[in-house]
């Protein structure tokens, strides 16, 4: 296998510690697979001092290598401070989908039963984030008015890769927006939607409603679901969606972009939750939603031991919580570095037990 290249884009506090452990889950002299690591320090302190650059520079970095694999950070909340550097690496890769799947933890009550994988796929840039506002008048005559906009290319991008999903986890694509209150601008998703599904056919296909959606999700349970999904409705829905599953530490967060003929250019994993101040220093929090991240990115790589390492990465994650290898927020007495060295272990035996097979 060609070598590849990871730009690793370091972070914030608990982020950065659950980064490094994601880090020696991807170790080459472990899973096998031919990587080196390009890393960039995206802490804020870093951030301020280089305006931003640092940001800017790891995603040229993404653009040229195709993967990245990224810690949390911090977002100031003050303006005109440095911001978020998520705005900036999407505009950077033009990545336009985020990905996030949520699964049943072992061992973890689901909510209302709910025990199937369930994935949605959002548009990563535009609809209700970026919006022109502004408000008229005053006293109780004040209104307040919001432009949105969304593109045919994105919700193209949403709904293709919505059934590639669907197809790979053997599920149905469900739900979609409102498009009958809105047929003009979230009737293109719905559009787009449409003519996936023809393109899919062996891909079942059950378009919902938003508000349909939402309720119908707590009566789902056995069947696998790809939600295809506006930005905001999709910002809203994987948060409900991942905690359903009882913790969203058991879910990683991908933001794809694409080429001219809807294939996977650009893929960058993180965990899907902040940087936890709160558990900084303390080897106490889950690494598993930062693990796993790393497992689903070697997916893109196109290669048979990268799909082995993956796999290997994924059971043995979920192999360890079942046998009780679990850290605090599931339950368990495990420190942050104590469930790595567990699925490290089981990845061993794992890689090494079917290299024996094969």
């Amino acid at each position: 296998m060609e070598k590849k290249t990871i730009v690793v884009m370091e972070g914030d506090q608990t982020g950065q510690e659950l980064l490094e452990e994601g880090l020696r889950v991807l170790d080459p002299a472990l899973t096998g697979v031919n990587v080196e690591f390009l890393r960039f320090d995206l802490s804020l302190e870093n951030r301020r001092a280089t305006k931003n650059e640092v940001v800017h520079e790891a995603a040229a970095a993404m653009v040229e290598h195709g993967f990245g694999y990224k810690a949390a950070t911090i977002t100031p909340e003050v303006k005109g401070d440095v911001g978020s550097p998520n705005a900036i690496l999407r505009k950077g890769i033009d990545g336009t989908v985020i990905v996030r799947t949520g699964r049943r933890i072992p061992g973890i009550t689901p909510v209302a039963g709910v025990y199937a994988p369930i994935c949605v796929v959002r548009m990563a840039v535009d609809d209700a984030y970026g919006a022109k506002e502004w408000r008229e008048g005053e006293g109780t005559d004040e209104i307040a008015y919001r432009t949105e906009k969304i593109s045919r290319k994105v919700c193209r991008g949403v709904a293709d890769y919505a059934f590639q999903q669907a197809r790979k986890m053997n599920a149905k694509v469900f739900g979609g927006p409102k498009f009958t209150v809105s047929p003009v601008y979230e009737g293109m998703l719905k559009e787009e939607m449409d003519l996936a599904a023809k393109n899919y056919a062996d891909v079942k296909y059950d378009p919902q409603l938003i508000d349909a959606t939402y309720a119908l999700l707590l009566n789902t349970t056995g069947e696998p679901l790809v939600i295809p999904a506006l930005n905001r409705d999709g910002d809203c829905l994987s948060d409900l969606v991942l905690q359903m599953y009882g913790s969203i530490a058991g879910s990683e967060s991908l933001l794809l972009a694409f080429d001219e003929n809807e294939n996977v250019k650009t893929v960058m994993a993180e965990a899907p939750h902040g940087t936890a101040p709160g558990l900084f220093g303390k080897n106490v929090a889950n690494p598993m939603a930062m693990i796993l991240a790393a497992a689903s990115m070697l997916t893109f790589f196109n290669d048979k031991q990268a799909d082995l390492a993956s796999r290997a990465i994924y059971e043995s994650t979920l192999e360890a919580i079942v046998e009780g290898v679990r850290t605090a927020d599931l339950g368990g007495s495990a420190s942050t570095t104590d469930f790595t060295d567990e699925v490290i272990r089981r990845i061993k035996t794992k890689l090494e037990v079917w290299k024996a097979l094969a």
